[in-house]
């Protein structure tokens, strides 16, 4: 299974459990969108997963070894997290936060 694979099945079931979360578009890809706020995406370079979080938990999971800043051309997101591992488990967490955290 893809990285990307594993992403949209994670989404379908949040998708499913929350109907304020839904498909759109971001980068020329695929993403998932909340009121119009893009929150998740995946398939973007090799990122793995791609989330926004706040950027004080973004710099928290990259100083635990648990993901990498998204910085698309060299510039760094700063409410971007990139988790290249593909982990169910901790992928749909960090989805579900991402979010709480745009909604």
């Amino acid at each position: 299974q893809t990285a990307e694979e594993l992403f949209w099945e994670i989404a379908a079931e949040v998708m499913a459990e929350d109907p304020r979360v839904v498909e759109g578009t971001m980068m020329g890809g695929r993403c998932l969108r909340v009121g119009g706020v893009f929150v998740a995406l995946a398939g973007f370079k090799n990122a793995g997963l791609i989330v926004k979080l706040p950027a004080k938990r973004v710099a928290e999971i990259i100083a635990d070894g648990q993901g990498e800043p998204f910085a698309p051309a060299k510039k760094v997101f700063k409410e971007w997290l990139s988790v290249p591992k593909a982990d169910r488990e901790a992928w749909k967490s960090l989805m579900i936060e991402g979010i709480a955290f745009v909604a």
